[in-house]
This record gives structure tokens, sequence and C-alpha cells, in this order.
């Protein structure tokens, strides 16, 4: 049992180190690729886009970038801290001590996650801090006071406190009392929870954080509405969000499930769109669920959810995984609260390597929604709105194609555009 415990905690230091060079080498990359072209706009943008709001994008694009760097090396010495170094055994030692056991054992079990939580949020605050009121105030983005960022985290630790707890209580209950198959009920509570939190977002969480309040452009609505019909889209309302109380980026979403999605836009893409090109941007929108992305996602997400409980169940038995991790388990107590932890630390080291796999998917899906916002409406207005987010929202327009493939979800705008163009052209061939 003592060679299976040396064994995992050389594989996990190798894949730790591993994992972070690779994440430094694809960011080195992206610095230097950006930083390169950062003197010349790319000739198919030219005629749209300045120089100077070129250089802007690559300026922030790149200090974002060399801050990421120094997030992931914190990040890194973190997980070691809370791994081998002991960390999070002299976190459990102490609630052990604190003699919460008289209260039953899901109560410290309760307690160890929240600690844990409570500090990991903590000591992630400066780095939090200095990119909202250093690096997106130094271009522009930033429209947050410090007591709206304040309010914002308090009522975001109360929504957490109130939904979370309950949730993992769930969890944890469910490992101590379900016999050897607890992963398959805890997957099918986990994947309600979500479902729930689909239905309930759009209307009692979002609101507490933003106000929402209905389109009364009557011109932009009709326009939007004439085309949710024409594309066989039905919700329960079209609404602005109050997104420049927090930040100059623009965007819109749907959010929802089933009966209750509806359309938000942010108040700076009305401003800063015109009303065919938000109908370009919403046709985008409505191109995922023609081609069922969001189902896909959510059944995606059902199945490696469904591996990953399956897994936790086995490893939550296995002792060389808690001591591998530096950790005692507990003798006379559960270790659930533990293995949950340390899952949660352990996997997104592992599936950082795949993570290329379902940015390829993601991309794939954007292009097939931007094909068929192009065939609903003009796809000249899918451009100039794309031209004009990637501006706004100092997008660079020279990223690094390896850094592409590991990390973008959304195509380039060189892709993109270049994409559209195609299809224009054969489209007006074909109609010749």
């Amino acid at each position: 049992m003592q060679n299976y415990s040396l064994v995992f905690t050389l594989v996990f230091a190798a894949t730790l180190v591993v994992g972070l060079l690779v994440r430094f080498y694809l960011a080195s990359r992206q610095i230097r690729h950006v930083a390169k072209n950062r003197n010349v706009v790319p000739a198919a943008f030219a005629a749209t886009i300045s120089l100077a709001s070129h250089q802007k994008a690559a300026d922030y694009t790149i200090t974002k970038a060399r801050f990421g760097l120094l997030e992931m090396a914190f990040g890194a010495l973190l997980l070691l801290g809370w791994t081998l170094l002991g960390g999070i055994d002299a976190l459990n030692q102490a609630i052990n001590q604190a003699g919460l056991a008289s209260y039953g054992s899901l109560v410290p079990q309760l307690a160890l996650i929240a600690a844990f939580a409570i500090i990991s949020g903590v000591l992630d605050l400066p780095f939090t801090l200095y990119s909202i009121f250093k690096i997106e105030e130094r271009f522009g983005f930033n429209k947050m006071t410090f007591k709206l960022w304040l309010a914002d985290m308090v009522k975001g630790l109360a929504v957490g406190a109130v939904i979370g707890l309950p949730i993992i209580a769930l969890i944890l209950w469910l490992m101590a009392s379900s016999g050897s198959l607890w992963w398959l009920w805890a997957w099918i509570a986990w994947m309600g929870f979500n479902l729930l939190i689909l239905v309930l977002y759009p209307t009692v969480i979002a609101p507490l954080f933003n106000k929402f309040k209905p389109l009364d452009d009557e011109t932009l609505k009709a326009r939007v509405t004439a085309l949710m019909q024409r594309c066989g889209f039905a919700a329960k309302g079209l609404f602005v969000m109050d997104g420049s109380k927090r930040s100059a980026h623009a965007n819109a979403y749907f959010t929802g499930f089933g009966a209750a999605k509806r359309v938000v836009f942010y108040d700076t893409l009305l401003k800063q769109l015109s009303p065919a090109e938000v109908d370009a941007v919403l046709a985008h929108e409505l191109g995922h669920f023609k081609h069922k992305h969001i189902i896909k996602r959510i059944v995606g997400m059902f199945a490696m959810s469904l591996v990953g409980f399956a897994l936790l169940g086995w490893l939550s038995s296995q002792v060389w995984f808690y001591t591998g991790l530096g950790v005692r388990p507990n003798l006379n107590g559960g270790n659930d609260a533990l293995a949950l932890l340390l899952f949660m630390l352990v996997v997104p080291l592992f599936s950082f390597f795949i993570s290329p796999i379902f940015a390829q998917f993601s991309r794939k899906h954007e292009f097939e929604a931007d094909a068929y916002a192009a065939a609903q409406t003009d796809g000249k207005d899918l451009a100039t709105a794309l031209l004009k987010l990637y501006k706004d929202n100092a997008s660079t327009l020279t990223p690094d194609p390896v850094f592409v493939k590991f990390y973008y979800s959304h195509p380039p705008a060189s892709e993109r555009l270049s994409r559209m163009t195609s299809m224009r052209v054969a489209t007006e061939g074909a109609s010749a």
C-alpha cells in the first residue's frame, strides 16, 4: 500500500510540474506572438481597426497573460501547500480537535469544506482585486466601485452558503449512507441540482446582482421578435441588463431552461451595435439552440460528471489516494469531505491535458452558429458586429495559433471573418 502511495505522489508531482511548464510555455508563446505583431494591423482589418485600437488590444492581452503567469505560479504553490505540504491535513486535524464531532459526523465535514473555501477565497482576493481595480481599470473596462464589489462578494457568499451547503450536505450524507453505489445517487442529486439552478438563475439569482428591465426599444423589439419567430424560438421575455455598472465589456446571452428561457442584452451591447447588428448577434445565439449545442453540452456535462463521481467512488475507498496527497485519513470519523476536497483539487490538474479537445468542439460550434446567423440575417452585419465587439472588448487580432488550439473556446476574429467571407462568396455565386 505504501508503494501505491509513493507512486501516486510521484505521478501527482510530475503532473503538477509538467502542467505548469506547459502553461508557462503556452502563455509565453502568446505574449511573444502578440508583442511581435503589435505595431501592424493585420491586412484584413486595416480598413476597420485603427492602429491605436490594435495596440490597446495587444497591450491588454499581454498584461493579462503576464499576470496569468503569476497566478499560475501561485496556484501551483497553493496546490502543493494544500496537499503534499500538509495544508488540508492540518486543517482537518484542527477541525477534528474543535469538538464538532458531538454535533454528528456531518457537521465537522461541512466545517472542513467551508473552512477550505473561505481560506482559498481569502488567498485569491489579492489577485481578484488587482485584476479588477488595476488591469481592468487601466484599460478602461472596470466600472465597479469597491463598495459594489464588496456588496457582490457578500451576496455571493450568502448565495453560495444557501445553495451550496445543502447540496454538499446531501452528497456527504449519500456518501455515508447509500452503500457502494453512493456515487450514482450523488450524481443523480448533483444533476438535479444543476437543472434546478438553470431554472432558478434567471429569476431568482441573477436579479440579486444586476437589474433587468424589459427591452423598451419598440423598433428593436419588433426586429428581435420577428427573428425569433422566423427561427422558431420562443422566450419568456427580452431584457436589458445593467452590465455597464460593472464593466465596459459587451455581451448578449440566453439564460434559463425550458419555459424559463429569456434573452438578455447588456446595455453596453445595445449602445455599441446597430439594430441590424444586434439581430445578427442574436441569430448567432439562436444558432446554438438550432444546432442543439446547449443540449449537447448539458449531456456532455452529465456524462463527464457521471465518470467523475464513479472515479471518486473508487478513489474515496483507497488509502493511498489520501496518503499519496499528504493527508492522513480519519480513523474514527468520516473521510468523505477529505475525498471531495482532494478530488476537486486533483481533477483539474489531470483534465488540463485534454482541455484542447473540448476547446476544439466549442470552436466548431461557434462556426456552426456563425453560419446559421449568416443564413438568417445579413452576414455583413454579423461581421461588422464581431469587429466592433473585438475592438470594444480589446480582443487581440493576432493570437498565437498554438495558444488558440489549446485554450480558445471561440475562433479568432481572422478565422471567423474569413469563414464568413467564404460563405458569402459561395452564396452569391450560387444565386448568380
